[in-house]
């Protein structure tokens, strides 16, 4: 029994986004776990998780935080290509990845205020 073209899509999808979560995780715990990061290393952490980012097929992402996920992982191959010195990189990707945790987390975690008064009519 061949798999429906609605299976297909996604586990396509699933791919891919395992696939920018590894390239992230890969290049931001470079960024962030080594004292000397230069931008011939950088470059080369890049290339290397371009290697695996490539094999995927890229599939439209309609969640926003997977979105704000593939826009961070584009303006980390953008900053490969591009000129600027490493502290400015390091400083603005691991900005924009804790944002990005940061916003995830306050979906999780919600704090009821005045949870006490929710009992009050009880009374």
């Amino acid at each position: 029994m061949a798999a429906s073209k609605k299976a297909i899509d996604n586990a396509n999808r699933l791919r891919y986004i395992r696939a920018l979560e590894r390239f992230h995780k890969s290049v931001v715990s470079y960024l962030s776990n080594n004292s000397e990061v230069t931008k011939e290393r950088y470059d080369k952490k890049i290339e290397n998780a371009l290697k695996l980012y490539n094999r995927v097929e890229e599939v439209p992402l309609y969640k926003g935080e997977l979105q704000d996920l593939q826009k961070l992982v584009k303006k980390m191959i953008e900053y490969k290509e591009g000129d600027e010195e490493i502290q400015k990189i390091q400083d603005d990707l691991l900005y924009s990845s804790n944002q990005l945790d940061k916003s995830k987390n306050a979906r999780r975690y919600k704090k009821e205020k005045h949870s006490k008064s929710k009992f009050d009519e009880w009374d």
